[in-house]
């Protein structure tokens, strides 16, 4: 059980990042109260943390993935990984994002180093829009990929850091380092935020925008109320 070990330690390391993610989850709930969404975006396998809040039982409706093909690994792995690392597209890339007043946006990033996701933080933060990132300090020592210098955590309003150790595998032999960790704690932090946007929407005894899941005995009347309510924003 080396692997889920290694996970079940690393979670709790992350609990020290009670006060980040108290602080992204009220800029958050800010931007609920004020009709905006949360926008979540990454490049290969950190898109797939974008995809976990989207559309998914027991969580948020507010939220949309930034899903750009030639970024996705669906769309070509190798492709994919090369394609964040610099801005030669990122003209059309930026083009497919609609950020709006009052959104937030999120970035996942492991490394924190690569081009594409770290300018699409400063276009952000150009237009007012909050940026949180859940990435790994660990690699801060890293040089940045993108022309400016700048890593992701200089470009963002609120870092999470998931403590992904340095080539993501948590298990390290002489044969290697394998057990990659980054996805299953990332997804871990960004569920972990929802729930505490959604406790203090609670104690304030507001509307909760939250899927129920359409696998169990429900009405539907909430999922049809929340999938109205955004489908100006957000493609279901």
């Amino acid at each position: 059980m080396k692997y889920l070990q290694a996970v079940q330690q690393l979670l709790i390391d992350v609990q020290d990042q009670q006060a980040a993610i108290e602080r992204a989850a009220a800029i958050a709930v800010q931007a609920i109260r004020n009709g905006g969404i949360l926008q979540l975006f990454g490049c290969g396998h950190s898109q797939l943390i974008a995809q976990e809040g989207f559309y998914r039982a027991g969580g948020l409706a507010c939220v949309k993935p930034i899903s750009i093909e030639p970024l996705m690994l669906h769309s070509g792995a190798l492709s994919s990984s090369q394609n964040e690392k610099q801005l030669t597209h990122f003209e059309a890339y930026w083009a497919e994002v609609n950020l709006q007043q009052h959104d937030v946006l999120f970035v996942i990033s492991t490394s924190g180093r690569n081009a594409v996701p770290i300018e699409f933080a400063k276009r952000a933060q150009q237009q007012g829009i909050p940026v949180i990132t859940l990435q790994s300090l660990h690699y801060k020592e890293q040089t940045s990929r993108h022309p400016s210098g700048q890593r992701l955590e200089d470009v963002s309003d609120v870092v999470i850091d998931t403590k992904v150790p340095v080539g993501d595998g948590a298990i390290t032999t002489d044969a290697g380092q394998f057990g990659p960790v980054s996805t299953v704690i990332a997804a871990s932090l960004l569920n972990e935020l929802f729930v505490a946007v959604i406790d203090e929407l609670q104690q304030h005894n507001e509307a909760l925008p939250i899927f129920e899941s359409a696998n169990v005995k429900s009405d539907s009347a909430s999922n049809e109320h929340w999938l109205a309510h955004y489908r100006n924003r957000i493609q279901f």
